[in-house]
């Protein structure tokens, strides 16, 4: 910690972190209303591309944890972001229900490939579909390429696995907008006017969530559940500033050393 400036801000991960589905990790609201009473910004980062930010943040509330919409920042917002800065038309290859947060986007004739997790579009004739564009010259942008992620009854695909196979297909390098690049967690510390060596990212991803953050100049604090495996604190080099069982543990840590 020599030579850290004073913790300002914290990241947290959703899924896997906070929650699985519609179960909360047990002790989160607590340990997120603790975290909430001391002197530092929270925000919630998620790579979810399942659904929109008004949905999740729907779920959440449901769960009985405290936040806003503005607290949340998702990989979906980072991709309009590209997309508008970019002009793109895109074909979206994202759940019907994260459709939303593209509203206003043009998507007639598209010129682009945004591809998230979508298994009820993951079919042959769509991916072939955004296989020839890119052949074409359409820029590929994933919203993030996870290996995997963790729902109630195992672990399930995430969108890493389609990315790749339309990069070898194509021999292109798709542009990643989520977690771990370094941009996404430069976003969204934008605005808590503190620099990534005053901020923590906690997540259940040792190397998305973990790595992308130490990588970006932040502390990373891995927890034991949702997607983790064991082992995991070991894939990433450097490794996590901490590992510990679960979010509440993390925030415990924080309370005690970091502030």
């Amino acid at each position: 910690m020599a030579g850290r400036r004073a913790l300002k801000a914290v990241l947290i991960d959703l899924s896997g972190t906070l929650h699985i589905e519609d179960t909360a990790v047990p002790g989160a609201q607590d340990a997120l209303n603790r975290l909430r009473q001391a002197s530092v910004a929270v925000r919630f980062v998620t790579n979810t591309t399942k659904e929109n930010k008004r949905n999740l943040l729907e779920r959440l509330q449901k769960l009985n944890f405290e936040l806003q919409e503005k607290e949340i920042f998702t990989s979906l917002s980072a991709a309009r972001s590209l997309l508008e800065q970019k002009q793109h038309r895109p074909l979206l290859l994202v759940e019907d229900s994260a459709l939303e947060d593209f509203t206003g986007i043009d998507t007639s004739e598209p010129n682009a490939v945004v591809i998230g997790l979508a298994p009820d579009h993951f079919n042959y004739q769509t991916l072939n579909k955004a296989f020839r564009m890119v052949l074409d010259g359409a820029p590929l942008i994933a919203i993030h390429k996870a290996r995997y992620y963790k729902r109630k009854d195992g672990l399930a695909l995430g969108p890493g696995p389609f990315v790749t196979g339309l990069e070898y297909a194509t021999d292109c390098k798709a542009t990643v907008v989520g977690k771990p690049e370094e941009s996404f967690f430069t976003q969204a510390l934008s605005g808590l006017g503190c620099s990534p060596s005053e901020a923590v990212m906690i997540g259940d991803d040792a190397r998305d969530d973990v790595g992308g953050a130490q990588n970006a100049g932040m502390l990373g604090i891995l927890v034991r559940t949702g997607k983790y495996r064991d082992g995991d604190e070991k894939k990433i080099d450097p490794p996590p500033y901490l590992t510990c069982n679960s979010f509440p543990d993390a925030v415990e840590h924080i309370l005690q050393n970091l502030l």
